[in-house]
């Protein structure tokens, strides 16, 4: 045993915890927009925020409850692989909340 160990493991979720910047947010939506169009884009993720991670999770904040649930059920997938490239971590799970509990 070493004299010289810590006593306390420190989480890795704090060190993992990461508010997303205006840009990363942005560049999350320019890069969505040009997959899905902008009639989509527009009708589904207008008023979105791309928020923060916590260590795999990404939470997202749409519009109201309808668009929360849109974003959830089929989109999703795409917005996990679009964040992971920009963020360059691993993002496995998109987490969307209507802006009222925010």
């Amino acid at each position: 045993m070493n004299a010289h160990a810590p006593c306390v493991r420190l989480s890795r979720s704090y060190v993992d915890n990461m508010k997303l910047s205006i840009i990363q947010d942005y560049a999350i939506q320019a890069r969505i927009a040009a997959v899905v169009g902008a009639t989509v884009f527009d009708r589904v993720f207008a008023g979105v925020r791309f928020a923060e991670t916590d260590g795999p999770l990404l939470y997202v904040y749409a519009k109201d409850e309808a668009s929360t649930a849109e974003i959830e059920d089929d989109f999703s997938l795409l917005i996990a692989h679009i964040a992971s490239r920009i963020l360059k971590r691993e993002v496995e799970l998109v987490v969307v909340l209507p802006k009222v509990l925010q």
